[in-house]
């Protein structure tokens, strides 16, 4: 076995990496990716990952269907945020990150849901990622829109939207 001869270290229960491997700053959204599959990166790791915010978040926050079961693991910590069928399918992409399949929410979506759950997170955080979004042109302005009718936040994004546009 791989393990045996010391080819590859066990880093947790049903993950590996290969000895002597260098992790990417994105190494916590590869593992939560393995442990939880069917979940989709979103908010502040999402944001964290299309270098939108200054934040750098602790957890990795993840979002799965309203119906699936709550992952039971602790490395890496992670912020479960649960989503109708229709908004957690809308909006994701597909990257790899050593060499594990990540699904990801678009900027646009990542901004619409940080309006979605300003609450959780702070206005503050959502602004702040509407403006680098558009300064960095990660979106355009019918992107955010159509986002924001997905998310059900174009009312509260529309006066954001405004003034920036």
């Amino acid at each position: 076995m791989a393990a045996d001869e010391g080819a590859i270290m066990r880093v947790g229960r049903g993950l590996y990496v290969a000895r002597g491997a260098r992790p990417t700053e994105h190494h916590s959204l590869a593992q939560a990716s393995k442990r939880v599959p069917h979940g989709v990166v979103c908010l502040l790791s999402a944001l964290r990952f299309h270098d939108l915010t200054t934040q750098s978040p602790f957890q990795v926050w993840l979002a799965i269907s309203a119906k699936a079961r709550l992952p039971k693991t602790d490395e890496p910590p992670l912020r479960i945020v649960r989503f109708s069928q229709k908004t957690l399918a809308y909006g994701v992409q597909e990257h790899r990150i050593e060499g594990v399949p990540i699904r990801i929410f678009t900027p646009a979506k990542t901004v619409a849901d940080c309006f979605r759950y300003r609450n959780k997170i702070g206005l503050d955080v959502a602004l702040e990622a509407l403006r680098e979004c558009t300064r960095k042109r990660r979106a355009t302005s019918d992107e955010l829109w159509q986002a924001a009718k997905v998310c059900r936040v174009a009312n509260v994004m529309r006066p954001y939207l405004e003034s920036l546009l």
